[in-house]
């Protein structure tokens, strides 16, 4: 059929309201299972992630990286003579966002039956959406589903005179097209410890404002003293404990001043203190929901609190798990429900745990890393939450320091904790922090989400010599 028709349609079976990541994948599944979908997206298709977060910080921050690994190597570290090359870095850094076109993720959605219509879109009433694109206003039916995939958007903390002054978002950092001489960083969590080690490799001279008394507050105390010290190496000085009392103006830059009358000087603040569901435009008061809330799903990605069952959400607007990867887990769940439903099938109206019709793994096994160098990678509960949970546990705490770390990096610094629940003897928590630990992360979720038992899970035999032998280790630790 003509794609014009297709987008000019004004029923589909799937309305999806934003095109990030999330929603191509409810479309994507929903298609696949016989249905008609349309996304409806303002901005660029494929979202955040592909041009502001996830793929850009990264292409920024791996080129320092592998830098610093070769730099832990004797004898290759002899060969390294220079630097980064910072024009090339950034160069890498549009090609992986695609010079901020979305031309290639259109001819997908199209290729792969998905219609696509570019503009703004706004509930008003069930299985109703006005559209208002290039051509003005028109209303949208959905025979099925509408599904909200909006995201999330920064937040921005109330400091006097941040709103005077000129400040870089987590889209201005990742998207820079030149280094600044001085960057203050406001906040310690994720995103500010990484764009901080980011700039700061590209020859900014950063310093980084926390609040808290430690940075990355959610993982295990280890894992923010080890990004700490990393930070440090890189020149990036770091204010723990730190509240800023107001932001002004100053000669073409930002002056700063903490509460206990410090000056800092920036050319750019990166304010980086988190984001909220992004659900203040979408008419939310129609259906009786408070816009600026998170939309509250269950577990099949059903929006709770909506007569008829035809509104469904998944990714940050859910506020469940507020990452990339577990956003798309959901949204597949999300699309397979909507089709198995539309086609009567009682398993996708059951919705059981751990069927393909259920987000399970996000009570119990959310896998996230921080790609800072050292990184941080982890799943599960930390100590402290599996003891708010009531958990009765067990915690194996060591150093990384085994055949293969030795081989990877001439002192290699790295840390890693187990979480065993001792009613079921099953792992629940996991993290490493260290040189290059992202890639230990999988086995870890899958010992999680299978509830390996841990007496077999004792025979899962790491080779020798690479760092997964940190597992027998911990094994040990515990007591096997």
């Amino acid at each position: 059929m003509d794609q014009k028709k297709i987008e000019e349609r004004t029923e589909y079976d799937v309305i999806v309201i934003g095109g990030g990541a999330v929603g191509e994948n409810v479309a994507a599944r929903a298609v696949q299972g016989g249905l008609r979908a349309v996304i409806v997206e303002a901005q660029l298709l494929g979202g955040e992630c592909s041009y502001w977060a996830c793929m850009p910080s990264k292409a920024l921050l791996r080129p320092g990286s592998a830098l610093a690994a070769v730099r832990r190597v004797p004898g290759a570290r002899e060969a390294v003579t220079g630097g980064l090359d910072v024009a090339e870095v950034l160069k890498e850094r549009d090609a992986i966002a695609a010079d901020w076109k979305d031309d290639g993720q259109l001819e997908w959605a199209r290729s792969s039956g998905i219609a696509v219509i570019k503009g703004t879109a706004r509930i008003t009433g069930p299985r109703r959406v006005r559209v208002t694109d290039a051509d003005g206003d028109r209303e949208v039916t959905a025979a099925q589903a509408v599904v909200v995939c909006t995201g999330s958007a920064p937040r921005t903390p109330p400091i006097p005179g941040l709103d005077e002054v000129r400040t870089w978002t987590s889209r201005d950092a990742t998207s820079a097209r030149s280094v600044p001489r001085r960057l203050a960083v406001l906040g310690g969590g994720p995103v500010g410890v990484e764009l901080a080690q980011a700039w700061a490799r590209l020859g900014s001279n950063v310093t980084l404002i926390n609040g808290g008394a430690r940075l990355l507050p959610r993982f295990e105390d280890f894992a923010g003293e080890l990004v700490a010290d990393g930070l440090r190496e890189d020149g990036v000085e770091i204010l723990l404990d730190t509240s800023l009392e107001r932001v002004g103006a100053e000669a073409g830059g930002i002056a700063l001043r903490t509460e206990e009358g410090r000056r800092i000087k920036a050319d750019e603040l990166l304010v980086a203190t988190g984001r909220s569901p992004a659900t203040h435009e979408i008419g939310l008061d129609v259906v009786g929901l408070t816009p600026g809330e998170p939309l509250r799903v269950d577990d099949s990605g059903q929006v709770t609190g909506v007569e008829g069952g035809w509104l469904y959400a998944a990714g940050d607007v859910t506020g469940r798990a507020p990452v990339t990867h577990q956003g798309k887990y959901a949204a597949r769940v999300v699309g397979d429900v909507i089709a198995g439903r539309a086609a009567g099938s009682p398993e996708a109206r059951s919705a059981s745990p751990w069927s393909r019709f259920a987000a399970t793994a996000d009570h119990t096994a959310v896998p996230q890393v921080v790609f800072t160098d050292p990184e941080v990678a982890a799943v599960g509960f930390t100590e402290a939450a599996a003891r708010q949970a009531g958990l009765r546990t067990r915690v194996a705490d060591l150093d990384i320091a085994v055949g293969g770390s030795s081989v990877h990096a001439e002192d290699y610094r790295g840390r890693a904790r187990m979480i065993v629940d001792e009613e079921r003897r099953v792992l629940v928590g996991v993290t490493f922090a260290g040189y290059d630990v992202a890639e230990l992360l999988h086995a870890a979720t899958i010992a999680i989400v299978g509830e390996v038992p841990i007496d077999r899970l004792w025979h899962a035999v790491p080779a020798y010599p690479t760092i997964s032998e940190v597992w027998l280790r911990l094994l040990e630790e515990y007591g096997l």
